[in-house]
């Protein structure tokens, strides 16, 4: 198969022809027909992932056609179309027990603890606890751009943030997972407020379902300017970026009992950044972490899209080839381009 590949972490990728992967006996083989190109993916080729073993093919936002079956999977055939979370669950530890298998004990993740999907085919495990079967309205660019930033934010502020109708919604940060938070609390009638330091990306969130914008290069304080807009302060909060700055204003910028929602990972560095402890304390502010979704609750999402309601097509920016992905990888900490890049050619 042909995949993109590196060998050493912060240096070039280049497309190798790799043997084709074999199924466990509990997986599937998938035949990539869209991947996501994600931040996650630029974290795991800087080496801030301990789980990526050298060498390694990235990706974990995919979707296609089931190709191979395990001798024990039972629900699923050859031919089937398909996506997934980029967590999967054992199927049988406490957690998946429980129904929380985004916090699995044994998890697998396609793109850092295996093998990804930058590739024409991947290899996954726990098939029958973790594939979501694709309705025929949804094509597979769409499906990819859902895997992990667009599933990751729907349970960010429906199931951690607990959005309600009415309330202010304060996402901080417009890449793919902040405009997928935007779309979301818009469809559920929150009033949404978009920060970044990009006018472009900005007009792109009001686009979507922003109510009130903030470019955080042109305000004397983004906490001060959020309490304005709001009146007192967002009743939940998500940092989209994860970053120390956008990690503190999204927790201090909430009114008293609000909810910050940590959706952008804090690697390397960034792993134990300062936050407003004094406020957590006085105004009882909640501060809850957001790692994924899991495969039993793509139905939600596939309901509001199928009403109309949600349309995860829009946020899509641009589709690439994968020798296009050689570049576009290490330059995924630029931010140069708006909404979701997935890789549709192999």
């Amino acid at each position: 198969m042909k995949a993109a590949y590196y060998e050493e972490f912060q240096q070039p990728l280049t497309i190798q022809n790799l043997a084709d992967p074999s199924p466990d006996s509990d997986g599937v083989v998938i035949e990539v027909k869209a991947t996501g190109l994600c931040r996650s993916d630029w974290h795991g080729w800087m080496g801030h992932d301990p789980d990526i073993s050298l060498p390694h093919v990235p990706g974990h936002e995919l979707a296609g056609v089931v190709r191979a079956v395990g001798n024990r999977v039972q629900n699923w055939r050859a031919g089937d179309r398909v996506t997934l979370p980029f967590v999967c669950g054992c199927g049988y530890c406490g957690e998946c027990a429980s129904g929380n298998q985004q916090v699995c004990d044994h998890q697998f993740q396609p793109g850092f603890t295996h093998w990804g999907s930058f590739a024409q085919f991947v290899a996954i495990k726990y098939a029958d606890a973790n594939l979501v079967r694709l309705p025929d309205a949804v094509d597979f660019v769409t499906a990819a751009s859902l895997g992990c930033r667009f599933i990751t934010s729907f349970r960010a502020v429906v199931a951690q943030g607990r959005i309600q109708a009415g309330e202010w919604l304060a996402v901080h940060g417009c890449g793919g997972v902040g405009l997928s938070a935007i779309m979301i609390g818009d469809s559920l009638g929150a009033n949404v407020i978009a920060v970044d330091i990009d006018d472009s990306k900005l007009a792109l969130a009001a686009s979507v379902g922003a109510t009130a914008t903030v470019n955080a290069k042109s305000v004397a304080d983004v906490i001060e300017a959020v309490r304005d807009l709001t009146g007192g302060g967002a009743h939940v909060s998500v940092d989209a970026l994860g970053h120390p700055e956008t990690c503190f204003n999204s927790v201090a910028n909430l009114r008293k009992r609000g909810r910050h929602v940590q959706v952008g990972l804090m690697l390397a560095d960034h792993r134990h950044p300062q936050v407003p402890m004094d406020r957590i304390i006085a105004h009882e502010l909640e501060v809850l972490g957001s790692h994924g979704m899991q495969a039993h609750k793509f139905d939600e999402v596939f309901r509001l899209i199928g009403s109309g309601r949600l349309q995860p097509e829009k946020l899509v920016g641009r589709t690439i080839t994968l020798e296009e992905s050689l570049a576009a990888l290490p330059a995924m900490d630029s931010f140069e381009h708006e909404g979701v890049t997935v890789i549709d050619r192999f």
